[in-house]
């Protein structure tokens, strides 16, 4: 069904595109707030992103790999949205789709993920592009890699080094004690 409506738009049919887009919009849309946290700027990558895919259907080259190809788009259109702007960090909140656990501690709950988001701030946008595909997406790296052209190793060691990155930051937080965290900007 899916190669079919790729096919259809690779030849310019509208609808076939505007329903292939619609199909994916709301995935878009997650994505691009959770590596940009800003929903103007994450809608303007989302355009952004819609628009290269359109422009550049016809080249194409696995109609089987459309929903790959067009994460990539959406991804490099995120990077370019920051850099654009370099006083917005790319801010990534790590989301799990399964039922909210009970939350016995409110507070601690809402500092944690506060902590969270100080460490993300802190990290590249490539490194937060590849930690939000690996985590939020659940795509293997072999597949994060492909999406975003680079290598296998590259992906690794920026998953690696973002995540070695988060965890020195949610130290030295630590270390630093909860009365300085709060005068701390977020």
């Amino acid at each position: 069904m899916q190669r079919d409506l790729v096919e259809r738009a690779r030849k310019g049919d509208h609808e076939a595109f505007a329903e292939l887009a619609g199909a994916a919009i709301s995935r878009l849309d997650t994505t691009a707030w959770l590596m940009i946290r800003d929903q103007e700027r994450a809608r303007d990558a989302v355009q952004n992103a819609l628009l290269r895919a359109w422009r550049d259907l016809p080249t194409l080259r696995d109609p089987d790999r459309f929903d790959a190809w067009l994460h990539r788009l959406l991804a490099n259109a995120c990077i370019d949205v920051l850099r654009r702007d370099r006083r917005h960090r790319l801010d990534v909140a790590i989301t799990d789709t399964s039922p909210m656990p009970v939350v016995t501690d409110p507070a601690g709950a809402i500092a944690d993920r506060d902590e969270l988001e100080r460490g993300f701030r802190r990290l590249d946008p490539e490194e937060r592009a590849v930690i939000v595909m690996h985590h939020y997406l659940d795509l293997p790296l072999p597949e994060v890699a492909a999406t975003l052209r680079i290598p296998l190793g590259t992906a690794k060691s920026r998953l690696y080094r973002g995540l070695d990155q988060m965890r020195a930051a949610l130290d030295a937080d630590a270390r630093l004690g909860p009365d300085v965290r709060e005068r701390r900007p977020a």
